[in-house]
């Protein structure tokens, strides 16, 4: 399993009250340039194409718990799928998380996933960001 990396302004942003995480629209988009912890908006970001399957701006992650307990919060979602149609997908390395509600920070950055090598889907193929339904998508301590 790929390793969450959070983006730095994601920490500012909650302070700050852009995000409401159990409410707002997250998303998962897909680029073969690596984030780094800097980036802090999408328009930072250069995604894949869209086309065969992939939508510009990715897919919505649905969000199956928001609560803390004990003083830790947890983000819990369900795996996002994507699946190539008519012909390939990629090459991407990171599925990135950010919130497409705000509009002011537009699509701030929440973090992203690294697999460590180019993916490219074939036509019927599918590549599933698996977001950990124990240990959820991030924790907040």
């Amino acid at each position: 399993m790929a390793t969450f990396n959070k983006i730095n302004a994601f920490v500012e942003n909650m302070a700050e009250k852009v995000h409401n995480l159990g409410a707002d629209t997250l998303k998962i988009m897909l680029t073969n340039v690596a984030p780094v912890a800097t980036n802090t908006v999408l328009l930072d970001l250069t995604e894949i194409a869209a086309g065969n399957g992939y939508t510009a701006g990715g897919t919505a992650v649905t969000i199956t718990s928001s609560a803390q307990s004990s003083g830790t919060y947890k983000l819990v979602g369900s795996d996002v799928v994507f699946t190539a149609s008519g012909g390939t997908i990629g090459a991407f390395r990171y599925a990135v998380l950010y919130n497409d509600t705000p509009t002011s920070p537009a699509d701030p950055l929440i973090g992203w996933w690294d697999y460590g090598s180019a993916v490219t889907l074939n036509s019927g193929e599918t590549f599933t960001v698996d977001l950990d339904p124990t240990n959820g998508i991030l924790q907040l301590v």
